[in-house]
């Protein structure tokens, strides 16, 4: 099984490329607010970043499969919101919301400052050994690190992982990480039947 370190050791190889396409869900939304939007029995903030408007909070909607609250804790699901593998993240966004292409990350990451980005849209608080952002536009990632599809969870408080849409092939896709070691979003890709956490962005 292919294996990753803490991402501060797969920073260094991340890519920063800027294809593909955002796929949509299927799922009903009530009517936002310009600050949040409600989905499933939750309220979540929402921020504009790039003239796009992201959740400002990882997803945290249960399905009936492929997803998982860290170390099947449910209130780390209540921290982190849910990790999901690549296939439910892919429809797990309410209607009129979708999952983040490449493209979409690397304008919300160019928006936010280029190569230390990471630092900015970090939150304030909650990363190991007090690593933590600026959050100065409010996109307040968190470190709710990952699943692997053997059932081991890995590096909560060290690294935030969310997919992106967009596949490598026919078994992996792109995902984008932030380090509490390091300030910026790398990128890299990884087994669809892994556990990162997923921000919707509207469409």
């Amino acid at each position: 099984m292919r294996r990753l370190t803490r991402w501060g050791r797969v920073a260094a190889v991340a890519a920063m490329m800027s294809f593909g396409a955002g796929a949509h869900a299927q799922t009903t939304v009530s009517t936002p607010t310009p600050q949040s939007v409600s989905y499933g029995g939750k309220t979540y903030k929402t921020v504009v970043i790039g003239g796009k408007t992201w959740m400002a909070e990882n997803l945290n909607y249960q399905t009936a499969n492929g997803s998982w609250c860290y170390d099947n804790n449910s209130s780390n699901c209540d921290k982190y919101g849910r990790l999901y593998d690549f296939h439910t993240a892919r429809t797990v966004c309410m209607s009129g919301w979708h999952l983040p292409s490449r493209q979409e990350w690397n304008d919300l990451v160019k928006a936010a400052g280029g190569g230390k980005a990471g630092k900015k849209l970090k939150a304030r608080n909650g990363w190991n050994k007090k690593r933590n952002g600026t959050d100065e536009f409010g996109f307040s990632a968190l470190p709710g690190g990952y699943r692997y599809s053997d059932g081991d969870f890995l590096n909560a408080g060290n690294s935030g992982d969310w997919w992106t849409a967009t596949e490598y092939s026919g078994g992996s896709a792109y995902y984008r990480g932030m380090g509490y070691d390091d300030g910026n979003v790398g990128e890299i890709n990884f087994d669809k039947s892994n556990g990162f956490s997923v921000r919707c962005v509207q469409d």
